[in-house]
Parts: structure tokens; C-alpha cells; sequence
């Protein structure tokens, strides 16, 4: 199918189902929010929500290893690699509690945005030293509240699927609230939908791996900095070019 129409006809299909999608976050959020204070269904609801575009998404496969590498309780700092819009999607797929720190302008998106206050996501906009320190608050309150926190620490996607540098932020809070990293790897998605571009076209295949958690007392006296590299060569040689 030529890529411009399958994306209009996606594009069309997730606006028109997220009209419904959205009144039933918010009958979720109405019904649980008082006993229900880490919004974990709310959460789980959004991971159903997204993972159903994956779903029924023409020649699309997508395989995660490492399920087992999360401990259900645990409070996590969470990092991946990020190669396309199609992470966020993927990641839901995953299924398990986390909040996401996203860009701002995405919470103002209809429908899925909103959603995302519901869920109590945390906002940031890049570049941006107060909503930097802000986002860095908020994440530390969801962890104290028992929420793991996912970020992309290289702040950006890739171009080429080649893992960037790091930025420091996670392994700060992670070393801070003395909390265990749970790195993630993910490929095949840049070749699905690159960076500034919706086109989408063929068959594609999305690998995701779990890898084992970090615990704090194996990076306690790491700085941030030296942090950050150990991660990124973790993930990098778990990252599948050309998938």
C-alpha cells in the first residue's frame, strides 16, 4: 500500500478510536483514582491502548525477551534507546507501571495528551532549565510514590538507530533516591518511521529486550557521568542495526 495512504488511514483510524478510548481513561480514572493513588490501571488501560495500534498494524511484528527481568514491585529508574515515535507505542506494549517523562507539547495533544495528565506523566520541555529542574522534582515524587520513571536518556531520537550519548538526569535521580536502573533495548523502529517523518511502509519487525537490572549498590560510587556511559555501552550492544 503506498506509504502516504496507509498513513492517512492510520492516522484516521487512531483519531476516530481515541475519541472512545479517551471517555474510558476517563471512566477509569473517575472510578480508581481514590484507591488507586500510583494510577497502575489507568496505566495499564493506556498500555492497552496503545499496544492495539501495534496489534493491527499490517506486516508489523513485534518480540520482547527479558518479561521475566521485571520484578512486578520494584520501583525502577527505566532508560532505553530511542530510534522513532513508534517507542512510546511499543514500550506500553511491554506491560508493566511506569510514568513517562515526555515532551511537553505532547500533553496538549487531544485525547492522547490528556490522557497523559490523567496518568500523571511527567512534562518537559528540552532546553528549558526551569522545566528541567521541574521535571527532575516530579520525577523523584513518583518515585516516592513507588512508580518507576522511564526516560530516554539521549534526549533525543537517533538518525541512523546508532545509540547517542547519554545525558546525565536519570542516573542522578537514580543514584539520589538509591533506586535500581532497569535498561531496555529497542530495535527496528527507526526503519518503521524515522526520525521527522510519519511515512511508514513493508514489513517490519520490532525486538525489544528486557536486560537485567542494575542495583544501586553496584553504581553507588559512579558518578552520574560514568554512569551514563556504562549504560549506554549496555544498551548499544543489545541495539540490533538494520533489525
Amino acid at each position: 500500500m503506498n506509504s502516504f495512504i496507509f498513513t492517512s488511514l492510520m492516522v484516521a483510524f487512531i483519531s476516530v478510536t481515541s475519541v472512545f478510548m479517551f471517555i474510558f481513561a476517563l471512566l477509569i480514572w473517575f472510578l480508581t483514582v481514590l484507591f488507586d493513588k500510583k494510577l497502575k490501571i489507568l496505566h495499564l488501560y493506556s498500555s492497552f491502548w496503545a499496544a492495539m495500534y501495534l496489534w493491527i498494524w499490517p506486516g508489523l511484528k513485534i518480540k520482547i525477551e527479558g518479561r521475566e527481568n521485571i520484578r512486578k514491585e520494584a520501583t525502577y529508574m527505566v532508560i532505553s534507546n530511542h530510534q522513532s515515535q513508534i517507542d512510546i507505542l511499543a514500550y506500553f506494549a511491554v506491560f508493566f507501571h511506569f510514568k513517562w517523562v515526555s515532551k511537553a507539547s505532547v500533553f496538549n495533544l487531544p485525547l492522547i495528551g490528556w490522557n497523559m495528565v490523567l496518568n500523571r506523566y511527567i512534562k518537559l520541555k528540552r532546553g528549558d532549565a526551569e522545566s528541567i529542574k521541574q521535571m527532575l522534582i516530579d520525577s523523584e515524587r513518583r518515585i516516592d510514590e513507588g512508580s518507576s520513571v522511564f526516560m530516554f536518556p539521549e534526549g533525543t531520537r537517533s538518525y541512523d538507530g546508532i545509540v547517542k550519548p547519554f545525558k546525565h538526569g536519570a542516573f542522578t535521580i537514580a543514584q539520589k533516591k538509591q533506586i535500581p536502573i532497569l535498561p531496555l533495548a529497542i530495535s527496528g523502529t527507526i526503519d518503521m518511521m524515522p526520525k521527522n517523518s510519519i511515512a511508514y511502509s513493508g514489513n517490519h519487525r520490532i525486538h525489544i529486550r528486557v536486560l537485567d537490572e542494575i542495583p544501586y549498590e553496584s553504581f553507588k560510587d559512579l558518578s552520574p557521568e560514568e554512569l551514563a556511559v556504562m549504560c549506554r555501552e549496555m544498551i548499544s550492544k543489545k541495539v540490533i542495526l538494520n533489525n
